[in-house]
């Protein structure tokens, strides 16, 4: 079971960027997926989570609005398009599989990727 995200980057404020997670090794496409970033120093927090078909969607309120959550079950991966990024984004990124639960919380996820970093400057 790997989750593999990428495409983190170095983007100015009011950029755009989009994140890809790459399943294998699972049923990937029985799982809910989800987003949490972790900035430097802070917990890994909740941004975005989409259910298993892509029917329901979720976010945090510090990002919604500008990032969409989406998926592709035929190519076993999951997007985060972030968009109007700012300084306060800066972070690592990572996906993980939902198992139920509160959804903020990462202790209800598991599978988790190696994370991407995704940079903002002013």
């Amino acid at each position: 079971v790997q989750l593999q995200a990428s495409g983190g980057g170095l983007v100015q404020a009011g950029g755009s960027l989009r994140l890809s997670c790459a399943a294998s090794g699972y049923t990937y496409g029985t799982y809910d997926m989800g987003w949490f970033r972790q900035a430097p120093g802070k917990e890994r927090e909740f941004v975005a989570r989409i259910t298993w078909n892509g029917g329901n969607r979720y976010y945090a309120h510090s990002i919604e609005g500008r990032f969409t959550i989406s998926r592709d079950n035929s190519e076993n991966t999951v997007y985060l398009q972030m968009n109007s990024l700012k300084p306060e984004d800066t972070a690592v990124y990572y996906c993980a599989a939902f198992m139920g639960g509160n959804y903020y919380d990462t202790k209800n996820y598991n599978y988790w990727g190696q994370g991407t970093l995704v940079t903002v400057s002013s």
